[in-house]
């Protein structure tokens, strides 16, 4: 692989347990900062879990451990930014690992960058989109009335990113009941589902998602399979003990 070429590995690895992509994560940031792979947008889908960031305030968790126990739902704290949201099916949750250095070092600007991303995928589906000031994640409806369709919430160490967003394509929003979403009271979360009142598949949404983030970060979208990241990941381990500088690892893959 070239490594001007202007890549972003695009990564479907399904349902995956919160734990397991938090160390699949800290396993690509390390691989990230080394130069052995390009940027990555990992896409997953969590089992019902909710996670409290490093801002966040435990009071908003509304629910008992014996409930959270009952619905099978999973509590975890975690070092991204922002407070509290819930994770589940029919969710699409992105985690990129971008070297910020090659784009720009500006939070702010990889934030709005993240809205955009979603904003514009929103909008392929005839749904305005737009950011409300103060607070993260994109929002629909009236001033004073939004709903939450996505959140976000991130992390950086050397300009490298990880954890990201999280967007709601057929979630089941019983379960925000179980929180104060992101720490707003009197805030709502819907879905992609909701507003077009029919059924929606992930897989219509996130190929939109992931052409809008190439677009925005100027990368061509590489589709890498889970198995062949894994591999990948397990070759940079192995070369980290007899480092390469200059060495970047090269794969064979179709552009999306």
């Amino acid at each position: 692989m070239n490594q001007a070429e202007k890549i972003c590995w695009q990564v479907n690895v399904g349902l995956l347990a919160y734990s397991r992509a938090c160390a699949l994560q800290r396993h690509l940031v390390g691989a990230r900062k080394a130069g052995a792979i390009p940027d990555v947008l990992l896409f997953c889908e969590h089992p019902h879990v909710i996670t409290l960031g490093r801002n966040g305030k435990k009071q908003n968790l509304r629910a008992s451990d014996r409930l959270l126990a009952r619905m099978n739902v999973t509590f975890q704290e975690t070092d991204r930014g922002g407070d509290i949201t819930y994770h589940g099916p029919g969710q699409i949750v992105g985690y990129p690992i971008l070297d910020l250095s090659e784009h720009r070092r500006d939070v702010r600007w990889y934030v709005q960058q993240l809205e955009e991303t979603m904003i514009r995928a929103t909008a392929d589906f005839a749904v305005t989109a737009q950011r409300v000031h103060g607070r993260h994640g994109i929002w629909v409806g009236q001033p004073g009335s939004e709903e939450k369709l996505a959140a976000l919430g991130v992390h950086l160490s050397r300009w490298v990113t990880s954890h990201g967003f999280a967007y709601n394509v057929a979630t089941d929003l019983r379960y925000f009941d179980l929180i104060v979403p992101c720490g707003i009271a009197g805030k709502r979360a819907t879905s992609l589902e909701r507003l077009l009142d029919r059924a929606v598949r992930a897989e219509e949404v996130r190929p939109r998602l992931a052409a809008h983030f190439g677009e925005l970060f100027e990368r061509n979208m590489l589709q890498v399979s889970r198995a062949d990241l894994e591999e990948k990941l397990s070759q940079h381990l192995q070369h980290a003990l007899a480092p390469r500088p200059s060495e970047v690892l090269e794969f064979k893959g179709s552009l999306a």
